[in-house]
């Protein structure tokens, strides 16, 4: 008896996207005719919302058009995950700059339990360099694959990319925290952290057409990038985060005691006193800092044992 063939659900979040979801739609549509296409409307002001409920009644295909009324990408695709029940979950964005139809290359290695998440890696072919006109969002694109290789020993070539392919296993046990453009992020931080399969898949990337608006904002994304790195070290790395501030109020401490150790020495008698109350103060902190960041790693190392059992147990469920 043959298996049953798996359900795969396309996650498309669509803000203001009415020039390009319906030719989104129709690309993964001619790619996987199969696939059930699930556009998530993020409060548009346009005709999008219209428009991919015409093109999925005119495609005749499985699926839906739901409505997020909270702002973010990252609301949205959680509402996908809520809402919809699949073996397999393709996310992508509606703006044309992925290839739709290297979709069955990505679901192939989770098709073959080879893989938890795969990724659509943008940059290992130089696509995304030539195509991409904010040199800036590359930059930090950089800084964050640097960190997060670092930190976790990964050799990741695309670490925001936005079109990826889940289990349901995955799914099922992601907590989805972040509300915004974070997510791609978040979603490699949590594979990496948890210890789970991550393949990636060189594509192309080509850039929006002409008249299509980016969401994005250089300057406000490049301050949430800024923020998204100290939140990797202090969730994910808090010995390390907590240790290097301490760090800092020690040498900042040991900075300040210098002229008291030095009144100490040659006067036996302490004149710096505001100075030696200072000092004091911040290798107090120093101290403080370390704890804090024994105690979190130490919930860090309980939750992982936790989210081993949460693991162990939905594997066994979706036998």
């Amino acid at each position: 008896m043959e298996s049953p063939l798996p359900v795969i659900a396309l996650i498309l979040p669509a803000y203001n996207e009415a020039l390009t979801i319906a030719a989104t739609m129709e690309a993964f549509h001619r790619a996987l005719p199969g696939m059930r296409i699930i556009v998530v409307d993020n409060n548009s002001t346009d005709a999008t919302q219209r428009i991919a409920s015409e093109t999925l009644q005119r495609l005749g295909a499985a699926g839906a058009v739901l409505s997020e009324l909270r702002q973010g990408k990252g609301n949205a695709v959680r509402r996908a995950f809520l809402e919809v029940e699949a073996d397999i979950y393709v996310m992508s964005d509606a703006d044309l700059t992925y290839p739709a139809a290297r979709v069955r290359d990505l679901i192939q290695p989770v098709l073959e339990n080879r893989a938890d998440m795969v990724v659509g890696d943008r940059l290992s072919g130089g696509h995304y360099r030539q195509e991409n006109k904010r040199h800036f969002h590359g930059l930090g694109n950089a800084l964050v694959k640097w960190l997060v290789n670092t930190l976790f020993h990964a050799r990741l070539a695309d670490i925001m990319s936005g079109y990826r392919v889940f289990s349901r296993r995955f799914v099922l046990t992601y907590p989805l925290l972040i509300e915004g453009f974070q997510i791609e992020t978040d979603i490699t931080l949590h594979a990496l952290d948890k210890r789970l399969r991550i393949a990636e898949v060189p594509i192309e990337y080509k850039d929006r057409p002409a008249g299509s608006q980016s969401k994005l904002n250089t300057l406000g994304d490049g301050a949430r990038v800024l923020f998204a790195i100290v939140q990797i070290l202090r969730f994910y790395r808090p010995l390390f985060f907590f240790g290097c501030l301490g760090a800092l109020f020690c040498l900042a401490g040991l900075t300040a005691s210098l002229p008291v150790f030095d009144d100490w020495f040659r006067y036996r008698y302490i004149h710096h006193v505001p100075l030696a109350v200072l000092a004091a103060s911040l290798e107090i902190v120093a101290i403080l800092c370390l704890g804090i960041g024994l105690i979190l790693d130490s919930i860090a190392h309980q939750e992982k044992m936790h989210f081993e059992k949460d693991l162990l147990a939905a594997t066994r469920t979706l036998r």
